[in-house]
């Protein structure tokens, strides 16, 4: 299993009631320093103009490399400028459209300058807040559209489009797993796939193993972000806190049927020791990995093969309470 963490996660933390940050704003090198520091991470996740520009890359590819660290992906960004105030792929301004499809090509780039094989999409701004606000067919051929000529320009990259089922809109456009599969099969290219953040396929109601399964099935799961939350708002927060045993039914599926991306960290520890909270995340996971065993996945294959409730929830309180 491959760990990454997105660098922002180790930064201020920002929210709407606190803009300035929750904590001072680390350099990027310190934060950097922190992630290696976190064992088992190998990797980071950049967002443009956060993190990365044509302008620092020389700079931030020589910070990764004095600290061995590989780009996991680079993310437009497509969400925290006010031109994207009212979509990126699907504003009615085709100015702000080329833009957002500039951003991406950018992205794409910087992706191809580190020998990183992923663009993660996740266009936040992309979708509607009241009834009779949006054109949905044709705000949905926008989006494919522009994913099409990107994916067709760098063929060499993977483009993997994260779902979310609202905020910063009270809707988005790419909601769940189900319609961002559609839209990346009507893309029709086999450089585009799916990203699921658990945190975003909790909110939307998913089960976080079925969604990995349908995908995984596909050929279409690019790439995964970690966090938890209540499954009412994406709270980022720390990997298992709160759904423990969904965790290690999407662990044991992802490996049973073969995902070999990256183990992101996607979280925002507005409150928390950042490199503390991630770390545990991190452990967390790889509690889960270590106790998926040969063995434990013959017998997870052999109890869901039976469907057997109570037969499955006592191996789960074995493993929790393993001198019961």
């Amino acid at each position: 299993m491959k760990y990454a963490i997105i660098l922002g996660n180790l930064g201020n933390t920002c929210d709407r009631f606190l803009s300035s940050g929750y904590k001072d704003q680390p350099s990027k090198e310190t934060m950097i320093k922190q992630a290696s520091e976190i064992p088992g991470v190998t990797g980071v996740e950049m967002v443009g103009t956060w993190d990365i520009t044509p302008q620092n890359a020389d700079q931030m590819g020589e910070l990764l490399a004095k600290y061995g660290l590989k780009c996991a992906s680079i993310l437009p960004d497509h969400f925290s400028q006010k031109r994207w105030g009212r979509g990126a792929f699907t504003s009615l301004d085709p100015a702000i459209r080329q833009q957002a499809l500039d951003e991406t090509m950018t992205a794409a780039e910087l992706a191809r300058k580190f020998g990183c094989p992923l663009v993660n999409l996740w266009p936040g701004q992309d979708g509607y807040d009241y009834p009779l606000q949006a054109n949905y067919a044709q705000a949905r051929e926008w989006i494919v559209s522009a994913i099409r000529i990107v994916a067709k320009a760098y063929p060499d990259i993977r483009f993997a489009l994260e779902y979310k089922p609202k905020e910063p809109r009270t809707h988005s456009y790419m909601a769940r797993a189900a319609d961002t599969l559609l839209l990346a099969q009507e893309v029709g290219l086999p450089n585009v796939g799916v990203t699921i953040d658990t945190g975003h396929s909790l909110v939307a109601g998913e089960n976080l193993a079925e969604a990995a399964a349908l995908l995984m099935k596909a050929g279409k799961l690019f790439h995964m972000h970690f966090n938890d939350n209540y499954r009412f708002w994406d709270d980022d927060m720390i990997v298992g806190s709160v759904h423990l045993v969904e965790f290690i039914e999407l662990l044991f599926w992802l490996k049973d049927l073969g995902y070999s991306g990256w183990y992101s960290m996607d979280q925002y520890p507005y409150r928390e020791d950042a490199q503390g909270a991630l770390r545990n995340s991190v452990e967390f996971l790889q509690g889960i990995e270590a106790m998926l065993t040969d063995s434990a996945m013959e017998e997870l294959r052999a109890l869901t093969a039976q469907g057997d409730a109570v037969k499955s929830t006592a191996w789960v309180r074995s493993k929790i309470f393993p001198h019961k």
